[in-house]
């Protein structure tokens, strides 16, 4: 069975970037534009992953990353955040969020994939 993705971001091209990458590992995706979004769909979905870009409008990755962690359901599933952004202050405020791991825009696939392999395993 393979393992399902969440990923979420404002972009479009970012969100197709991602599902290419992603299908071409083995992963089912699903997408949401935004943290609300990602939050309506969330139950449903029940993803083995979740990766989220930081400056979305409506909900931000950090407020996602907390409404996600709220849930008890959801304490070990593992969210890596995906963003232009790389100060310390944000990573850590990423982490204090609940956040598992840090990808820098433009991400590399086999970084990608290594971060994946590295949480989902």
């Amino acid at each position: 069975m393979s393992r399902k993705i969440m990923t979420v971001d404002d972009s479009p091209s970012m969100r197709m970037l991602l599902r290419v990458a992603l299908t071409d590992l083995g992963y089912d995706v699903v997408e949401a534009e935004d943290g609300l979004q990602a939050l309506e769909r969330f139950p449903d979905e029940e993803p083995d992953l979740l990766i989220t870009d930081i400056n979305m409008p409506r909900l931000d990755g950090f407020g996602l990353i907390e409404a996600v962690r709220g849930d008890d359901g959801n304490r070990n599933l593992p969210i890596l955040v995906l963003t232009t952004e790389s100060s310390d202050e944000k990573k850590a405020r990423a982490r204090a969020a609940g956040a598992t791991g840090w990808i820098v825009k433009p991400f590399h696939p086999e970084k990608l994939a290594a971060a994946i392999r590295r949480v989902l395993h």
